[in-house]
Parts: C-alpha cells; structure tokens; sequence
C-alpha cells in the first residue's frame, strides 16, 4: 500500500475514534467522565485566588459557580484535530468534558473578578 494511502486511513481511522468517544461521552452525559483541571489556590489577607489551567478554551466556554463552600468549574476543550490528514506522534493534552469541584477555605468568599490569563482562568474573591 504507498505511503499517501496509509497516511489517509490513519487520519480516517483517528477522526473514527474522535467521533466514537464523542457519542459516548453522549451517552454517559449523566455519569461524571470529565477531567479534571488542574488548579491553585493562593490567600492573602484580603482575598483567595484560584488558578485553573484550561489552555484552548474560551472565557465564554467556561461555567463557574461559587457557593456552599466551594467553586464548581466546568466546559469543554474541543479537540484540535486538523482537516488534513495528520500522522500523530502523540496525544497528551486532555480534551473533552471537563469539571473541577474545588471545596475553599473555611470562611465567607464573594467572587469579585474573573480574569482569562495566559491560558488561566484567574477567580479573584474578597474574604467577607
């Protein structure tokens, strides 16, 4: 089989698979599949920052809830697969749904900013 032909039925066979998790994390909306950002949280004498890093996402993609003593964060990082056929070295970058439940400091928090930094969604809250 040339090389052009083997190139081809890969990049069918990864947009198969791409399509394949799609439907199923379909199919498992209900039950908790997501990855889970990962995150710091930083306190000084007036506020507690929180950093997610979800790089590739836009502001508007990204759900965040503050309350009960926790900030809930959630969205999707879509998958970056090119319109061309592609050989695929490697796949680290996680991708799909994701959620991060993040329990704060015991104390009462008011979300005053919300800052998208370099890839970083920056949560500003002022210790009430």
């Amino acid at each position: 089989m040339p090389r052009s032909d083997r190139e081809g039925l890969w990049s069918d066979m990864l947009a198969l698979l791409a399509r394949t998790d799609q439907l199923h994390r379909q199919g498992l909306a209900g039950v908790s599949s997501a990855w889970e950002p990962p995150v710091d949280v930083l306190e000084t004498e007036t506020e507690l920052l929180v950093v997610i890093a979800i790089p590739g996402v836009p502001r508007e993609e990204v759900e965040i809830v503050v309350s009960h003593g926790e900030v809930l964060v959630r969205g999707t990082r879509k998958w970056l697969c090119p319109q061309r056929p592609a050989r695929v070295y490697r796949i680290e970058l996680p991708h799909g749904r994701f959620e991060r439940r993040l329990p704060l400091p015991p104390g009462a928090y008011q979300l005053v900013s919300q800052d998208h930094q370099d890839g970083c969604i920056v949560l500003t809250m002022r210790k009430l």
